[in-house]
């Protein structure tokens, strides 16, 4: 048995003699071997609470549950007694939770579905993007894996984070065009003409069966060739990441149909396997085993405000340049006359290259956010902040010995969609030209005023003589102690990036200082989602009282300090939530 380490890249698990075993996914510290290590030590389980507790005991005995443990847990700031209940499988959990929600002595069952790998991650409190730590022993094969150039190891115990610092990860980007001469591409009729490759792994190039005189193209026979080129560069490259731009609903649904139809097997997973495309929500969503693919698409729609998303408006926002563009529904015209075809060859390498150059940009907050939410880089792309929050709370709320409160149900969520709190408070701005303009705002707003007023769920009374804040407009009271769950979480996150902002000023060193700005953006980003999921009907810590709250002390400090300007011979022109413009007129009252 030896001390193995690697940085955690993904995660998932498979079924090995009707038991899960995990898998993870990641290269040594060097960057250069792929790694799975798989873990057949963790079982999936659920919270039972129950109305008694050993006749509780004895229906879950009934149902062949046999690994059953009294514990306590806090829900919303309560110590309960709960029974926790370990599965073989977690296919299990969805096939027994009604029946056991059901039973007369339970009240009510709890964190039933999180995901069985994201529960490995709370857990075992390891984080994608980051090193960890095993023992293990190295084996010569594995299940479900075809591929002979990775390492596989089987984890013993002792697996944890290790201090790896911000890994340097192998990037590509990829992209497709295609002839698609009646408009819209059509992967049963229009065949895929070229894909370009872009990345830090030492190529830059555009695979086609023209374009010869181009230095930049590869030169293959046909259609099918230059997929199987493409998936054999994947294969060998093997990349930590792979990028695209709208990846998930164009490029790789088509080149999985296009290959099908062509009989070309993309198998670029790790293990030998194919790429997998699912349904997330109302949008696709590609895996590949072990590369990590992210589409940069849903990234900046989340992050950038824009009117509209396209790769060349995005490019020119991030960057200042422009980057070549074709009209979509003329491309094949760009390939059909020879005279036009170099255009398409450049536009195609142009497209790949801004591509990674985006996720060069990009990518170091989602991996930071990977890291402080512990959960996979495939997921954290894909999630919506008030998502990235939710889960970041759920990891917490096992380190705090708190339940996870449970999804509203579909009823529930449906009261939830008609109520709305609130806003900030707005002053419409004052026509002409004003001079001599100061500008007041208050820093962190929203997540201060959570911490000083201790707002939560769990602090949330209708005691009448307790010792409490009571929030302005609505009277509603939150007790100054203890701290509840959420005001806690928020006031770590504060505090890191005040420390983190610290080491920023100390450090001489450009590049840390650099790593440091992501870590400090991306816990400004978190904290500043706090307080608007409150209000978020689908939030599992869903609180109409609270998100009301919050934005009514807002509305009082920024009057409160606008009436104090004004007193100081201030003027104001404008107000927004959480500051204001003013001009000085010297008059006080």
């Amino acid at each position: 048995m030896e001390r193995y380490s690697m940085v955690l890249l993904d995660i998932d698990y498979l079924t090995v003699d009707e038991m899960p075993v995990i898998r993870l996914f990641g290269k040594d510290k060097s960057g250069n071997e792929p790694i799975i290590a798989y873990d057949s030590s963790f079982r999936p389980y659920i919270y039972a609470i129950p109305t008694d507790t050993e006749r509780c005991l004895d229906d879950l005995a009934e149902l062949g549950l046999e690994k059953l443990e009294v514990t306590e847990r806090g829900d919303l700031g309560k110590p309960v007694e709960v029974i926790r209940i370990e599965f073989r499988h977690p296919q299990e959990v969805p096939k027994l939770r009604d029946r056991i929600r059901n039973l007369e002595s339970v009240a009510d069952i709890r964190e039933h579905d999180i995901p069985f790998y994201r529960r490995y991650l709370i857990d075992r409190s390891i984080v994608p993007m980051s090193g960890i730590e095993f023992n293990g022993v190295e084996v010569d094969s594995a299940p479900s894996v075809t591929s002979d150039d990775v390492r596989i190891i089987e984890i013993t115990d002792g697996i944890e984070t290790s201090d790896s610092g911000f890994p340097q990860l192998d990037i590509l980007s990829f992209d497709i065009e295609v002839r698609n001469p009646h408009g819209m591409p059509d992967p049963e009729n229009d065949e895929i003409v070229m894909v370009g490759i872009a990345g830090n792994m030492g190529v830059e190039s555009v695979i086609s069966t023209r374009g010869e005189h181009l230095d930049f193209v590869e030169m293959v026979d046909d259609e099918a060739a230059i997929l199987e080129r493409f998936a054999e560069i994947v294969r060998e490259k093997k990349p930590d990441i792979l990028v695209g731009y709208n990846s998930d609903n164009f490029d790789f649904p088509y080149l999985s149909r296009r290959a099908e139809i062509l009989g070309v097997e993309l198998d670029l997973g790790w293990d030998g396997s194919r790429i997998k495309t699912m349904r997330r929500g109302f949008a696709n969503a590609t895996a590949i085993k072990g590369t990590v693919h992210v589409d940069l698409y849903p990234v900046m729609r989340r992050y950038m405000n824009l009117d509209r998303y396209t790769l060349e408006r995005v490019y020119q926002e991030l960057f200042g340049e422009e980057k070549l563009d074709l009209p979509g529904d003329k491309l094949w015209e760009y390939w059909d006359r020879e005279e036009l075809r170099d255009e398409l060859f450049r536009y195609s390498l142009d497209d790949v290259v801004a591509t990674y150059r985006i996720a060069e940009k990009i990518l170091p907050l989602n991996m930071e956010l990977t890291r402080i939410v512990g959960q996979p880089l495939f997921d954290i792309s894909r999630m919506a902040t008030g998502q990235q929050a939710e889960w970041f709370l759920v990891r917490k709320a096992y380190q705090y010995g708190e339940l996870v409160p449970n999804k509203p149900s579909h009823s529930e969520f449906s009261k939830r969609r008609g109520r709305r709190a609130v806003g900030g408070y707005v002053k419409e701005p004052e026509r002409g030209l004003h001079e001599n303009i100061v500008q007041f705002d208050f820093r962190s707003l929203y997540p201060s005023i959570i911490i000083s007023k201790n707002i939560s769920p769990d602090t949330l009374t209708d005691e009448k003589d307790c010792d409490c804040h009571v929030a302005p407009e609505y009277g509603y009271r939150f007790r100054k102690e203890p701290a509840g769950f959420v005001p806690s979480v928020i006031g770590e996150i504060l505090s890191e990036r005040v420390r983190i902002k610290g080491e920023m000023k100390r450090s001489d060193d450009p590049m840390e200082r650099k790593i440091l700005n992501v870590q400090q953006e991306a816990l400004k980003r978190l904290a500043n989602t706090m307080y608007g999921v409150y209000g978020y009907s689908r939030f599992r810590w869903y609180s109409m009282e609270c998100a009301e709250a919050i934005t009514a002390w807002g509305r009082d400090y920024i009057k409160r300090t606008i009436k104090i300007a004004e007193e100081f011979g201030f003027h104001t022109v404008y107000a927004d939530t959480d500051g204001f413009y003013a001009t000085y007129t010297g008059r006080r009252s």
